[in-house]
């Protein structure tokens, strides 16, 4: 599995997927970074706005079509490359080529978090000053990442069946569905809706991006962990069965 993993890591080397891992966390960064200059100082605390702004739009908008594009570039590389014909040639185990796409797509989300964290810490530093609320970045982006790694055998899974159109119009829909869902009570039936409703308590703004009042039933933080106990066990039952999908599709 290991050879696996590190075959997977170099085939991406020089693809549009890793100027994602750092190009994607840059972007909403710099362009939450005009509305934190502008902003009158007394608005906000001083970290309050930027945390805010990068984290509403990070779980609203890059979860559900990053994740999309990021299965669309390895499902494309594939067919490409006609690898699936190859693998199945040489008689390589395909469920641990299809959990080992899954893991480094993970791996690429985890990455982009990261990046994320430190510009946000870096740009605050610059722009807000003070004490850095280390626990408020990085909850929001270990959260975020957590609660949104079910998505990535989905995509994968659509991509690989159906092609990029299909996986990019799933990413819109769960963008819609995301957002309107994530501050109702069916919130926890929507994968796209996790990471955006673990963002209220955590960081205390709202899904469409306003602050929550200190007495909102949106702080309530008990859906923390409900949160990160759904998405992985969905994350574990849509590995599996898109892996048994995977292994017995017609690679012709």
């Amino acid at each position: 599995m290991i050879n696996i993993l590190k075959s997977e890591n170099l085939k991406y080397r020089r693809t549009f997927m890793r100027k994602l891992i750092i190009f994607a966390p840059l972007f909403f960064v710099l362009y939450a970074l005009p509305q934190k200059i502008f902003m009158p100082a007394t608005y906000l605390m001083p970290w309050q706005l930027l945390i805010d702004l990068v984290y509403n739009w990070w779980s609203v908008i890059f979860i559900p079509i990053g994740f999309a594009l990021y299965a669309s570039l390895v499902a494309l590389h594939e067919k490409k490359s006609g690898r699936y014909r190859s693998i199945k040639s040489r008689n390589v185990s395909l469920h641990k080529i299809w959990i080992g796409k899954i893991l480094i797509m993970a791996f690429y989300t985890f990455l982009s978090t990261l990046v994320l964290i430190i510009a946000i810490i870096i740009t605050g530093s610059i722009t807000a000053g003070g004490d850095i609320p280390w626990g408020k970045i990085i909850a929001g982006g270990f959260f975020t990442w957590v609660t949104s790694l079910a998505l990535n055998p989905l995509e994968l899974w659509l991509a690989t069946m159906k092609g990029t159109f299909y996986s990019i119009a799933l990413g819109f829909v769960g963008l819609i569905i995301g957002v309107i869902g994530a501050s109702k009570l069916y919130w926890i039936y929507i994968p796209w809706s996790w990471p955006i409703r673990l963002m209220c308590p955590i960081i205390g703004v709202h899904p469409n991006g306003t602050l929550l009042q200190i007495n909102d039933s949106l702080r309530d933080p008990s859906v923390i962990p409900i949160g990160v106990i759904v998405s992985a066990l969905a994350f574990l039952i849509f590995s599996i069965l898109t892996m048994i999908w995977f292994q017995r599709r017609d690679l012709n």
